[in-house]
């Protein structure tokens, strides 16, 4: 990442701190602007370029309330109401189109050996992503600004595999998402390393809906285990595969967003740009 993307991400960063302390007074964006010392235009610029969405409509959509909303009603919401109705069928959950496969016992015990690792770095819009494939699927997707680190985690999870800096067709189709360029989910194939109790959890991401949230307690029960929940928040920690995997959709049940492994800024920053997206394809339907 550049100086310059780097300072740009940073005052995102705290713009979306101030507005989540501040979202019951519902700063303007000349108030938010002047928090982080830029002009309204040019931080309206640069928010929307980082966020996918404007300030006003990520501010409506990041606040606590929404996330309470979300929760309220547990048999329907806005979003699936739409979505039981058609109205959101240009925007199909991509969740339904990812299919995780297990490494065998051989690959996971042994760290990865004869695996061919290839992976890319990327621009999103929540920070610079790395993605990286074995020929069956991917097999992990990571925020991280610097690449030495990514690599070096990368590494560590499969220590005796063989690493290339390459972009293949699976790393394309998946990083397609960002751009909203759903065409070719259905070639989207997850190869991951994991015990049979992580994969089950990750599994039952894939169940929660775009635009809705969810907590570790709902998680656990819908795994048929419903007094692990800190089990299961371990396991979502440890989700290796970074929005495709939607462990960000996931809040703690008093209606603060809790933790992420990818910095809880990135994580309000998704669950905005999901809702206020959701949102305006409805919107443009109706």
């Amino acid at each position: 990442m550049s100086a310059q993307s780097q300072i740009d991400y940073n005052r995102i960063a705290k713009a979306i701190a101030y507005i989540q302390s501040n979202f019951r007074l519902q700063p303007s964006l000349e108030e938010v602007a002047e928090n982080i010392h830029l002009s309204p235009a040019h931080f309206q610029k640069i928010f929307t370029e980082w966020a996918g969405t404007s300030p006003k409509k990520f501010l409506q959509f990041i606040s606590l309330e929404h996330a309470k909303n979300l929760l309220k009603e547990e048999k329907a919401t806005l979003f699936d109401t739409a979505y039981e109705t058609g109205l959101s069928s240009t925007s199909r959950l991509h969740d339904l189109f990812v299919n995780i496969e297990g490494m065998s016992p051989a690959e996971y015990k042994n760290g990865g050996k004869s695996l061919n690792i290839h992976y890319s770095f990327s621009k999103s819009p929540f920070g610079y992503v790395m993605a990286a494939s074995t020929e069956k699927g991917i097999c992990s997707m990571a925020f991280e600004d610097d690449k030495e680190t990514a690599l070096g985690n990368l590494k560590h999870a499969f220590p005796n595999a063989s690493f290339f800096e390459r972009q293949d067709a699976l790393q394309k189709n998946a990083l397609s998402i960002f751009d909203k360029d759903w065409t070719k989910l259905n070639t989207i194939k997850l190869h991951l390393k994991g015990t049979d109790f992580q994969l089950k959890v990750w599994e039952s991401l894939l169940s929660i809906p775009m635009g809705k949230l969810s907590t570790y307690g709902s998680l656990a029960q819908k795994i048929g285990n419903p007094k692990a929940s800190r089990a299961v928040g371990t396991a979502i920690g440890s989700n290796p595969v970074a929005f495709l995997i939607p462990c960000h959709r996931v809040i703690q049940s008093t209606g603060n967003l809790g933790g992420y492994r990818w910095g809880t800024e990135r994580k309000q920053m998704m669950v905005g740009w999901e809702s206020s997206h959701i949102y305006s394809e409805n919107s443009s339907v109706l």
